[in-house]
């Protein structure tokens, strides 16, 4: 690996001999692979014997295969049983469960791919909302696409700027702020990083991460979390930054418990040890991240949080579920109709007040989304199949074998058994939901998104089940 020589210059300055050395073995190292499961998709399932899987510490549901398998080509990969995320990121998980023991609303600013959002929507207290947001639109499609196939209710994705999400007057109580920054710690997984590097892209970053924090606070409640993360390794962008929110800000820096065997480095500077988390490649078992978790005093001043505007400002009665579609979604009376294009999506009725407030910003995604009118008819959204709340029996069901599961997700055509009843038909492999076919009795139409589909044509040789 060519490592530039100021990256190694700077690098040696922060760290002692033994780290120095451990981190170029590392970089030179291969990379851990790791799953996390969904725990409201795969509660009864384990990692195949044969992947050779060992627990992430920090993650209760995170795991490490003894390979990487081909992701692409297990359907369950698709029905979002499990997500596939680098180890360090999952420590969100652990940060969270240390001091949220309450029902939240959370922002997840830069969000994209979409890692560590649903590791937020699996870590937080029930009730708890999620917005997800990814400024960059064609990351935050990725991201919507990820979290649809997640499959949880109480999430909005939205494409937007921090400074958007600032004159929203949106409050959280949680934010984090996973910050772009200059990649150092993925250096062994990215080629594209170490080649972009240099000290000016380090200063551009920790400027612009200061500008993020900035307007990311301004929408933090008093009393709230702000987890602030990157994945890269200098001091400029992680302990300075930190350093700067506690002096400019008034932000209070607190501290996460770790465990010795998880080799989790403290901070570079002196004035920030014992509340600092870093993750070394060759020291800790995942890429390189960055974790400080400060907080929101309780005597700032609140949140100036507007009333929604637009057209949802005007009194209306509340939007009911359309008929046809209340057998599709358990417990429907706890919902109401919202649209965001031509969306209709089904909103927990306790979020209602809140999508409201979010009607300035473009959403991709809210809540159940329920389907789009096509005349008289309601297509149901392949977000619907993928739903943990789609109600069983809904709709008919065809289990496909592995082959036509492909062929599927391929977005090729399907036969379906003569025996099949016309209309909507959902797809399924091993009982987990992929998304809809149309029975017209002749032919099956494949619902299956054209921009999800697996695109290329390789035909797998001998699979094996990832989970059983």
């Amino acid at each position: 690996m060519n490592l530039p020589d100021a990256f190694l210059s700077h690098t040696r300055e922060i760290l002692d001999e033994q780290l120095f050395a451990r981190l170029t073995e590392g970089l030179s190292a291969p990379s851990p692979v790791s799953i996390r499961l969904n725990p409201l998709k795969s509660a009864d399932k384990e990692v195949a014997p044969w992947l050779l899987s060992r627990p992430v510490g920090w993650c209760p549901t995170g795991y490490y295969l003894g390979e990487r398998p081909n992701f692409t080509f297990d359907p369950l990969f698709h029905a979002g049983a499990y997500y596939v995320q680098e180890a360090s990121s999952m420590f969100v998980d652990e940060v969270v469960r240390q001091y949220v023991n309450h029902p939240v609303s959370a922002l997840d600013l830069c969000a994209a791919p979409g890692g560590k959002t649903t590791a937020l929507l699996a870590a937080l207290p029930e009730g708890s909302l999620v917005v997800s947001n990814e400024y960059v639109r064609q990351r935050a499609s990725i991201l919507a696409e990820n979290v649809a196939k997640w499959g949880y209710r109480d999430v909005v994705v939205t494409n937007n700027s921090t400074v958007d999400l600032r004159r929203s007057g949106m409050g959280f109580d949680l934010i984090l702020a996973d910050v772009p920054c200059s990649g150092e710690g993925m250096f062994r997984k990215d080629e594209g990083a170490i080649a972009e590097w240099s000290e000016k892209n380090v200063e551009n970053c920790w400027r612009l991460q200061r500008e993020i924090l900035e307007d990311a606070w301004a929408c933090l409640r008093p009393g709230g979390w702000l987890i602030y993360s990157t994945c890269t390794l200098n001091i400029h962008e992680n302990e300075e930054n930190i350093q700067w929110a506690i002096q400019d800000l008034g932000a209070r820096l607190l501290k996460v418990s770790t465990k010795p065997e998880w080799d989790i480095t403290g901070s570079l500077l002196p004035s920030l040890e014992g509340s600092i988390c870093r993750f070394i490649p060759g020291v800790s078992e995942g890429e390189g991240l960055f974790m400080a978790l400060l907080q929101k005093p309780d005597d700032a001043p609140a949140v100036k949080e507007k009333t929604a505007k637009g057209k949802r400002q005007k009194s209306r009665p509340e939007a009911a579920i359309p008929d046809e579609a209340r057998q599709w979604i358990e417990q429907s009376k706890d919902y109401t109709l919202h649209e965001y294009g031509d969306m209709q999506a089904a909103i927990p009725r306790e979020w209602s007040t809140v999508y409201d407030r979010l009607d300035s910003l473009r959403i991709l995604h809210a809540g159940v989304p329920i389907g789009t009118r096509r005349g008289r008819d309601l297509v149901p959204a392949h977000a619907l199949a993928l739903s943990t709340v789609l109600q069983k029996g809904a709709f008919p069901q065809f289990d496909a074998d592995y082959t036509t599961a492909i062929d599927y997700l391929r977005k090729e055509a399907i036969t379906l058994p003569a025996d099949t009843p016309r209309g909507f038909v959902l797809m399924t492999f091993r009982g987990h939901p992929l998304g809809f076919v149309k029975n017209v009795g002749n032919r099956a139409n494949n619902l299956y998104p054209q921009e999800w589909r697996i695109r290329s044509t390789h035909v797998p040789g001998d699979i094996r089940e990832i989970l059983i």
